[in-house]
């Protein structure tokens, strides 16, 4: 059997299970609050998905929040009805554009000097508010767990005896045990629960297009898509067969099946992808794991949610969150040779993380650019003819 096809269950990919905790956790969380989400279901099903693709790719491909619709609802406080039936239409748009076949032609036209300034200005962004949100949180304790996990991850990135995203959560509840959860509180949270069944009202699925699905869609085919199936040919080159079909089906399946149980809208990820491969993952088994935790505190300690979670103090999740970030902004080192590429990848990059919607305008401007009849050494040559003469 060839490297990547079977699912693996070790110490390593236990490592890379932790790999994207730094992104969807705080984002769950704030969605649950926002929306007031029911929360069995948003942790179970969002468990569901993680296994879902685990099994399907046998690869660290994971389901994250859709982050666009997050952001939309976490600042403008839209109700989960709505979202729930944007999810529903993102799973139908995406489920259309795959089967005819356009979203394979859309990959074709973006070039991958764009999709490396897509990665880029993902990678900024997360860097960004790992460090504006999460390290600097607990203060002067949050700093000083931050640069200890951190050396703790220089040394044993690539140590597979003792993991290092292993360390750094161990690290973390010893830290939560001691400054944040009281014991006592531990036993009141066990209990049972599932997903409750409810249908999307054609109301709520058309206000969720309009007001959170239209934002995302940009985005997911930008990110979701296309750079994760560029990421997945870097990191397992020996996997041809992974598709932009096949992602985009998947994608839109999660989204058809979430909001039928309380299941937040979820999509693929590059940055998502190269954070489970960064902390050991290599099958799909790191996400297996990673899903089985959300499914485990859904069913037994969904009640006790806002007090456990704090196991998984910020200042980690904000160093896991930029490793991340480092990785994914990595990535570009393979167009640098290109010097027009390289100056499309570096401005879409930072139109990207500096811009509203940027992820949108960067995607049009870089590829736009890219298409452009004169290169940038004929552009400086015919500037420098124009120039008048001493």
């Amino acid at each position: 059997m060839n490297k990547g096809t079977s699912i693996k269950f070790n110490k390593q990919e236990l490592s890379g299970a932790f790999g994207d905790i730094g992104t969807d956790l705080p984002l769950i969380i704030a969605m649950i609050l926002a929306a007031n989400l029911y929360i069995p279901g948003a942790l179970i099903m969002f468990g569901l998905m993680q296994v879902f693709t685990g099994w399907i790719y046998k690869l660290p491909m994971p389901a994250q929040p859709l982050k666009a619709m997050a952001t939309l609802v976490i600042a403008q406080q839209i109700g989960g009805n709505i979202l729930l039936g944007a999810g529903l239409a993102i799973g139908v748009v995406m489920l259309m554009l795959s089967v005819t076949g356009l979203l394979d032609k859309l990959a074709l036209w973006i070039p991958k000097v764009v999709v490396r300034g897509l990665q880029l200005g993902l990678g900024i962004s997360l860097c960004s508010l790992a460090f504006k949100n999460y390290i600097s949180s607990d203060a002067i304790n949050g700093y000083i767990l931050a640069v200890i996990s951190f050396v703790i991850i220089l040394i044993f990135i690539d140590n597979k005896k003792y993991p290092a995203s292993l360390l750094v959560i161990g690290l973390g509840v010893i830290y939560a045990l001691i400054f944040k959860i009281d014991a006592s509180d531990v036993p009141k949270a066990i209990g049972f629960s599932l997903p409750a069944l409810g249908v999307p009202s054609v109301e709520d699925i058309t206000k969720g297009f309009l007001l959170l699905a239209l934002p995302q869609i940009p985005l997911s085919l930008g990110n979701s898509i296309i750079a994760t199936r560029q990421v997945a040919k870097d990191l397992f080159p020996e996997r041809p067969e992974l598709s932009i079909k096949k992602i985009g089906i998947t994608y839109s399946v999660m989204n058809l099946i979430n909001p039928f149980f309380g299941g937040i809208p979820t999509c693929h990820g590059s940055g998502g992808m190269v954070g489970h491969y960064a902390f050991g993952g290599r099958t799909g088994g790191s996400v297996i794991i990673y899903g089985s935790l959300y499914i485990l505190l859904g069913l037994f300690l969904a009640s006790g949610f806002h007090n456990l979670i704090q196991v998984f103090p910020l200042p980690i999740l904000g160093v896991i969150l930029m490793v991340e970030g480092i990785s994914l902004s990595s990535l570009i080192k393979d167009v640098a040779g290109d010097r027009k590429g390289f100056i499309i990848t570096l401005l879409v990059g930072v139109i990207a993380f500096g811009l509203p919607y940027g992820f949108v305008i960067s995607m049009i401007v870089g590829t736009i650019i890219y298409y452009l009849p004169l290169s940038l050494d004929a552009l400086s040559n015919l500037g420098s003819k124009n120039k008048p003469s001493n």
